[in-house]
């Protein structure tokens, strides 16, 4: 199966209420409403979606989103979860989990159905009413305990296991598109006088679709036609400072759209409006899109059959959009088949009383601090060396807990922590535009700085916390100032650090 442009996940667990899906979304609505029937054949067996989770939006064609430019902002992501299931799409997608009885998930209805119509032809959205019992053991891995709980679903490397973040941003509708905006894969080939004909001579057989622009970064819809025609037409985007390559082609206008079809025709130029429905009905006339592309919206979910009654299930509480809804991390969904465990972000600090507190003590033992980079307003997006950093943290510190094993706390620490920037300037750290992860262990008035600025994946920081586990690697010394000294009437306990 090929992947879609981007995906959109709308999660609905209906606990206790016998409502459904249309309580809150019409038949009108832009939000498809779906059970795990339909789920099934238009979602996770599509082309596009294939992701254990209840509620999807997945990414047609249709939109009337231009070529050019489209803001992007996302807060940063804090939970980090996997599904067991094969998961082959390699674009991102956003889950909503909500009830019909909370007001919290009413209010956001309009912003919601806003984001729906601004993401035609990029992302479908939807919703599966979790109440009806044949949907309760597929909305159950998703594992929600409260409401309204956010998460955006991300392609990684290792195709079949997407991870998947609580969403803690702005809850309107600029906000919810820029967050899937901004995660669509891109397949779009940046070239230039010196390799587009390099470009041009592989896989000759296959179509190529060149986009001559202004423009220095590649739009949505752009990234989206190249998704929809992966493996089918090339597509390649040419900056009209390249002259070699517009003089080529004989380009006068920017944008323009060009299609390369074999060595002896003449390149087609696409002359209509610079839309994604006929873009995508021009290159159809050079190859087929790959299946689910065609960007037909699914009917309303049928019905589905009663089923023996059960005993309700005990309402979830309902959380304020600025908690996160899935923080009592430690109460277990009721429904139990394929539990998918819930990665809980690593706590903040964002004072310096906190800070002070939790690791800069002078009996304080070791404590893993992530420094996490300025941000230019209060919901922007963090640089994506700190998501993953934060990622990377959150798994460490989930997996030793599951094991039982001991492992020295972890925080981040935002910016805002005026503690934060004194740091950096004590242990000659990086700027506040950077993220930095340290080590301190303040009674023993040492810390270890990780120093792979280039990868903060998985594998890189968990070698890099087991060596300081394990008394490895070189430390350095806590300058003065650093630690508030005990006051001298206080006897200090023999230490017992883990290390």
């Amino acid at each position: 199966m090929l992947p879609h442009s981007s995906l959109l996940l709308v999660a609905s667990l209906l606990a206790a209420l016998p409502a459904n899906a249309d309580g809150i979304y019409t038949k009108k609505s832009p939000v498809l409403q779906l059970n795990q029937k339909t789920y099934g054949s238009l979602i996770a067996n599509s082309n596009y979606t294939s992701v254990s989770a209840p509620f999807v939006v997945d990414l047609p064609n249709g939109t009337d989103r231009e070529l050019t430019s489209i803001d992007r902002r996302v807060s940063s992501p804090r939970t980090v979860e996997r599904f067991p299931r094969v998961f082959t799409t390699l674009t991102c997608a956003f889950a909503r989990f909500y009830a019909p009885w909370c007001g919290h998930c009413q209010s956001l209805k309009p912003a919601y159905e806003k984001a729906a119509q601004n993401l035609n032809g990029l992302a479908k959205v939807a919703a599966v009413n979790c109440d009806e019992d044949e949907n309760k053991p597929f909305c159950g891995q998703m594992g929600v305990q409260g409401f309204p709980t956010l998460k955006i679903v991300t392609p990684s490397k290792n195709v079949g296991k997407p991870r998947v973040e609580d969403y803690q941003g702005a809850r309107t509708a600029k906000a919810i598109v820029d967050a899937v905006v901004d995660r669509i894969p891109n397949h779009v080939k940046r070239a230039t006088d010196k390799d587009l004909d390099k470009w041009l001579a592989q896989n000759e057989e296959r179509p190529k679709a060149i986009l001559f622009t202004e423009k220095g970064t590649t739009s949505p819809m752009i990234r989206a036609l190249a998704i929809d025609f992966l493996g089918a037409i090339d597509v390649a985007q040419v900056r009209n400072k390249e002259s070699v390559s517009v003089k080529k082609f004989g380009v006068s206008e920017f944008p323009t759209l060009i299609v390369v079809s074999g060595e002896d025709e003449e390149p087609k130029v696409y002359e209509g409006e610079l839309k994604k429905q006929p873009i995508t009905e021009f290159l159809s006339k050079f190859a087929s899109p790959n299946p689910d592309a065609t960007g037909q919206a699914a009917s309303p979910a049928a019905k589905p059959k009663k089923s023996k009654p059960s005993k309700p299930a005990p309402k979830p509480p309902v959380v304020p959009d600025d908690e996160d809804a899935s923080a009592d991390a430690e109460k277990t969904p009721e429904a139990k088949p394929a539990q998918v465990p819930i990665v809980p972000p690593i706590p903040t600090l964002a004072t310096p009383e906190s800070l002070e507190s939790a690791c800069l003590g002078p009996k304080s033992t070791t404590c893993l601090l992530a420094l996490l980079p300025a941000t230019s307003e209060p919901d922007a997006v963090l640089p994506s060396s700190a998501t993953a950093a934060l990622a990377s943290l959150a798994e460490i510190a989930h997996k030793h807990a599951q094991r039982g094993t001991h492992l020295f706390p972890m925080y981040g620490v935002p910016e805002i922590n005026s503690a934060s920037q004194i740091l950096r300037n004590a242990l000659g750290l990086g700027g506040s535009e950077t993220v930095e992860i340290v080590a301190i262990n303040a009674r023993r008035g040492w810390y270890r700085r990780y120093g792979n600025t280039e990868d903060y994946g998985l594998a890189a920081v968990e070698g890099w916390v087991d060596a300081i586990r394990l008394g490895e690697g070189a430390k350095e010394k806590l300058p003065e100032g650093i630690v508030n000294e005990p006051k001298a009437e206080e006897a200090e306990d023999p230490e017992h650090d883990e290390l």
